[in-house]
């Protein structure tokens, strides 16, 4: 089962920095990461809309320029807000990269910086049209249907898009949805863990990864 580093072990590791990712890739098989455009341009990684949360600044990301978000503290990480093109230099070729793509306008320089930057990479997203848009532009880099919807409508959705990946949550992967997104070629990966012992389960019915806010739930009979 491939294990996948939520925000860079969000649990274990202030999220979304360079700090948590090249912690996360020394165990992970991937780092997710999420992606927003900034008013400068650039795009940048964080996961929310505003900055509040995570850092000791306030405002939507929206309204602030790469130099100011690289200004920021982090989660009293002494980092600022990363770029995208930054993120994905700090992941290793040989460890994957699942690019959440968190707002429509963000496809193509998405998938241009990925092209560049990182051979592994895939993008996700819970919004269709991104994805259609990413499969137009660039249908070489793979795609993940992120969605709430565990059923056989969230893998329709993903087998019309395309999709190589179906992303439901944990709590809502069955055998059989398991088995349907199999059949239709597509490996299924469930968000988001933080214990082993669901991990096990997932790895009962089939799952083929987890996204995970921590480093130990890959027990050793799931893995």
């Amino acid at each position: 089962m491939r294990l996948i580093a939520h925000r860079g072990f969000r649990s274990v590791y202030p999220e979304n920095t360079i700090r948590a990712i090249e912690a996360a890739a020394a165990v992970a098989d991937g780092i997710e990461i999420d992606v927003r455009r900034c008013a400068s341009g650039e795009l940048v990684v964080i996961h929310d809309e505003t900055v509040d949360r995570v850092t000791d600044g306030h405002g939507a990301v929206a309204d602030h320029t790469r130099a100011d978000l690289g200004a920021l503290d982090v989660l009293e990480s002494g980092e600022g807000v990363p770029m995208l093109a930054e993120a994905l230099r700090a992941v290793p070729d040989h460890v994957g990269v699942n690019v959440e793509l968190k707002e429509p306008g963000t496809e193509a320089d998405a998938l241009g910086c990925l092209s560049s930057e990182h051979p592994q990479a895939i993008v996700s997203s819970f919004h269709r049209d991104v994805l259609a848009d990413c499969r137009d532009i660039d249908p070489t880099v793979p795609r993940a249907y992120l969605t709430y919807d565990a059923g056989t409508d969230g893998v329709d959705a993903a087998i019309d898009l395309d999709c190589e990946f179906f992303h439901p949550p944990a709590e809502g992967c069955t055998d059989r949805i398991v088995a349907g997104a199999h059949r239709a070629g597509m490996s299924v990966t469930a968000w988001t863990i933080d214990s082993a012992t669901e991990t096990e389960r997932l790895a009962d019915i089939g799952v083929d990864g987890v996204i995970a806010d921590r480093p130990d739930v890959l027990a050793e009979e799931a893995s």
